[in-house]
Order: C-alpha cells, then sequence, then structure tokens
C-alpha cells in the first residue's frame, strides 16, 4: 500500500481517481479495478474510502494475503487497532511473511508499541 499523502491529492491523482471511480461502478467486483482504487484513496488522504475498498476485495479475494494486509494498513490507518490486528494476523494465516517490510511499514506505525503486534512478528514463520 503506498503511503498518505500529506499534502493532499494532486490534480493527477483527483482525474485517476474519478477514473478508477467510473471503472469500479461499472466493474464493482474486478479486484483489478479496485485494488489501485483502495490505494489511491489511502495514498489521497481520503482514508474511510480506502478501508470502504479494501472490506470489499477480502470478499471477493479472501484468500489472498496482500489484500488482508492492506486492510491491516487501512484499519491501522484509521486508529482501528483491534480491527488491525486481527486483519493482518489473517494476511499471516493467509500466507503473507514479508515481516521485515510489516516491520517499518509507515501504515502500521499506530500499531508498532502494541505487544501484539511485536508477538505477532515473532511467530511469523519465513
Amino acid at each position: 500500500m503506498q503511503h498518505l499523502n500529506p499534502s493532499g491529492p494532486t490534480e493527477s491523482v483527483r482525474r485517476e481517481l474519478q477514473f478508477l471511480e467510473c471503472v469500479a461502478k461499472r466493474l464493482p467486483h474486478e479486484p483489478c479495478v479496485l485494488k489501485p482504487l483502495a490505494d489511491l484513496y489511502t495514498s489521497a488522504g481520503f482514508l474511510d474510502e480506502g478501508l470502504s475498498v479494501d472490506r470489499r476485495l477480502v470478499q471477493l479475494c479472501p484468500d489472498e494475503s496482500e489484500v488482508w494486509y492492506n486492510l491491516a494498513c487501512s484499519y491501522a490507518l484509521t486508529d482501528d487497532k483491534d480491527a488491525a490486528l486481527k486483519a493482518l494476523e489473517t494476511a499471516v494465516h493467509r500466507g503473507y511473511r514479508d515481516t521485515e517490510w510489516m516491520g517499518r511499514d509507515r501504515d502500521l506505525e499506530s500499531l508498532r508499541g502494541d505487544v501484539r503486534f511485536q508477538d505477532l512478528l515473532k511467530h511469523v514463520k519465513p
């Protein structure tokens, strides 16, 4: 997942969002449209919209670990630590193993001080 842009969306990002939103209306169950839309919402600072799309994606792609990881990031960015940790556990259960990235991903910064996050990192098998 891209990181939040603190300065807000640029004009080109706004245009890209409009385009993806239109395509998503026509293809509401197409992960190859929804994944970049969720990422763009989040990076542009539209965290609730990104979270909403990430929730849809886990329904459409329940076995994809990266989709669960992105949902965990969205929850962490919206300060729902319990939901973020649960989604992160599911991502690991589904096969997500990049503990190095989890440990430095700015989207998960709000979880770093949580013992549950540290325990999860310790128990992920490479």
